[in-house]
């Protein structure tokens, strides 16, 4: 195996983290390997264990939503730009909400990033910014007024 090597390129890229078959793909083209070889490299490195959509998808999707980066559907979009199929997104969000709830990452969001806020009484500039932070995250306007509500309650 040599520098120039698809093989090598491509376990060099993936140490540097974790990709999808897709993402791969781009890399290896971007360096100029020719579509065959791309193709037998992404055989291999999947044949060894170092390259899964399925796996990749999952992990993303939790490590979005457990950061509080994405939800819902900012967590689909998110897979389908690094090429997961459709069917692996919906598991792989299925799989991350199951393991925290969209409305409980909702709450701990808003308690780390907007401490003692209160819907009732902020102004118009202050809602607009809350509610724009969640929905740019994934979050739709009913789970965020819900949780909203359900602090103002408390």
């Amino acid at each position: 195996m040599s520098a120039s090597d698809p093989l090598t390129c491509a376990l060099r890229l993936l140490s540097a983290r974790d990709r999808s078959v897709a993402e791969l793909s781009a890399g290896l083209q971007q360096r100029g390997y020719p579509e065959e070889e791309i193709q037998e490299t992404v055989q291999r490195c999947s044949e060894l264990g170092y390259l899964d959509d399925q796996r990749y998808a999952h992990e993303r999707a939790r490590a979005l939503a457990r950061s509080g980066r994405a939800a819902g559907s900012r967590i689909l979009l998110d897979l389908r730009r690094r090429g997961i199929s459709e069917e692996l997104a919906v598991a792989a969000l299925s799989a991350a909400e199951a393991e925290l709830a969209p409305e409980q990452m909702l709450r701990d969001l808003l308690e780390r990033r907007f401490p003692g806020f209160d819907y009732a009484h902020a102004d118009e500039r202050q809602k607009r910014r809350v509610l724009s932070f969640f929905q740019r995250r994934g979050f739709s306007l009913e789970q965020i007024f819900a949780i909203i509500r359900q602090e103002r309650d408390l």
